[in-house]
């Protein structure tokens, strides 16, 4: 048997998680920014990675986004919005980039509809959905259960902005805060897991 993790209701019951403000969060509005927030973020080898876009609410909709990128560092999260074409090179630049790994939870999704949206295939993507199958988890870990399990705190994400409007023109400060969080918690989940002793192997 795999190891349990918490339940909703134990992970409701803990210390809230505290993840960035709105003065650490940059959204990238320009060609300018999007060079200056990819000269930053070329300095990390890896970036928390994970992607928004407009829910559908249909059956067989195809969904058109996505249409926020969020990446983030141990310091700050930068916002992009595809409707801002001029941005797409410094996207499409650190997606390519087998130098800087992405790293985030359950990103087969986000990983086809960059796909379909950029032309692009991203490289060097970490799941961290193999790290905790690795830990002894045998259901899929997201990030609210892996704040829980590794920092013992809870990690609020709102359904209403969820199923939000990502492709509003103007982000909402809770859009922009639950993006930026969803990347920022990727990337200290896997700090603290890289801190961590290895697994033990079997025993002779």
């Amino acid at each position: 048997m795999g190891k349990k993790p918490p339940s909703k209701q134990e992970i409701l019951e803990l210390e809230p998680y505290t993840g960035l403000g709105l003065e650490q969060v940059r959204l990238i509005g320009s060609a300018e920014e999007a060079q200056q927030a990819l000269v930053e973020m070329g300095a990390h080898g890896a970036l928390g990675f994970d992607t928004e876009s407009r829910p559908t609410f249909v059956k067989n909709q195809r969904s058109c986004g996505p249409h926020v990128l969020q990446f983030a560092t141990p310091e700050r999260a930068y916002i992009f919005q595809s409707h801002h074409r001029e941005c797409h090179p410094a996207i499409a630049e650190v997606l390519k980039s087998d130098h800087i790994a992405k790293i985030g939870f359950g990103l087969s999704n986000d990983i086809r509809h960059i796909g379909d949206r950029f032309g692009i295939e991203p490289q060097a993507i970490v799941d961290l959905d193999r790290a905790f199958m690795d830990l002894g988890y045998k259901n899929q870990v997201g990030a609210r259960t892996a704040i829980a399990i590794l920092f013992n705190k809870r990690f609020a994400k709102s359904k209403s902005t969820t199923t939000s409007d990502w492709s509003n023109k103007v982000l909402s400060e809770k859009q922009l805060l639950y993006a930026a969080n969803d990347a920022y918690a990727a990337i200290q989940v896997y700090r603290a897991l890289k801190k961590r002793p290895p697994p033990a192997g079997p025993t002779r």
